[in-house]
């Protein structure tokens, strides 16, 4: 069942521009026109949601053109090795934002005079540029 674009964008929630210009960049293609509109396989409903995957996982849409074949009809032969290193890259993200919000919670929570009085505190900000391993797992007294 062919769509045509005003109905891909419909079912997507993407504008037409955007469907444009996923084809520009070989994202998408369509397999042929009904008068001045393009049509596309139903297909191309999978391979939108594998870009917006992808847009989610941060990679641009130069990579995701490398993750994903463009034509119609065409199955997803995605690149196991760039998904595997985005999927590290992630977990190292997210290791970095729990020692962030760690160190957030103990400085909003900490019983101490001052911030400057806090040696958990004054241990994050001894190293610039990152957070420091945070270390605030005790319990704090009230």
């Amino acid at each position: 069942m062919d769509l045509d674009i005003g109905e891909v964008a419909r079912r997507s929630g993407l504008p037409v521009s955007a469907l444009r210009y996923y084809e520009e960049k070989g994202l998408i293609a369509p397999n042929g026109r009904r008068g001045l509109r393009r049509q596309y396989d139903a297909g191309v409903m999978q391979r939108l949601a594998l870009i917006a995957l992808g847009r989610n996982a941060g990679f641009s849409l130069d990579e995701i053109g490398r993750l994903i074949p463009a034509g119609p009809g065409d199955a997803p032969a995605l690149d196991r090795k760039m998904l595997a290193a985005r999927a590290d890259e992630l977990t190292s993200t997210i290791q970095e934002l729990t020692v962030l919000r760690d160190a957030l919670r103990h400085t909003a929570a900490c019983r101490a005079p001052s911030h400057a009085e806090c040696p958990t505190f004054m241990a994050a900000l001894s190293h610039p540029g990152r957070i420091a391993p945070f270390r605030g797992k005790r319990k704090l007294t009230k």
